[in-house]
């Protein structure tokens, strides 16, 4: 007997977890700046959907509502977390400015 909230959940689990394996870590910093070039790369690519679908929404031609309203989530979610990595990262650099002086 499967439960349906509990199978929902481990849908959304397998949707989450990462499909390819982890690079390996480097030291010179290349593989941080991969991910954050993806990152950003993703981030575009979620506010481009969400403004092709606000404008089919607009004009008529969009079926369902939910997909605009769902990509529109989505990438406000994703800019204020990367406003929120960002503003940690000035942090971070501020704080070790202020161990150098």
């Amino acid at each position: 007997m499967t439960i349906p909230a509990i199978a929902g959940v481990q849908s959304l689990a397998q949707v989450a977890a990462p499909t390819a394996p982890a690079a390996p870590a480097s030291t010179d910093g290349s593989g941080f700046a991969a991910a954050l070039t993806g990152a950003v790369d993703d981030m575009q690519g979620l506010q481009s959907t969400s403004n092709s679908l606000a404008i089919k929404a607009v004009t008529g031609n969009l079926d369902d509502i939910h997909d605009a309203t769902i990509a529109s989530t989505r990438a406000q979610v994703t800019v204020e977390l990367a406003a929120a990595v960002r503003n940690k990262a000035v942090d971070a650099f501020n704080e070790i400015m202020r161990m150098q002086a």
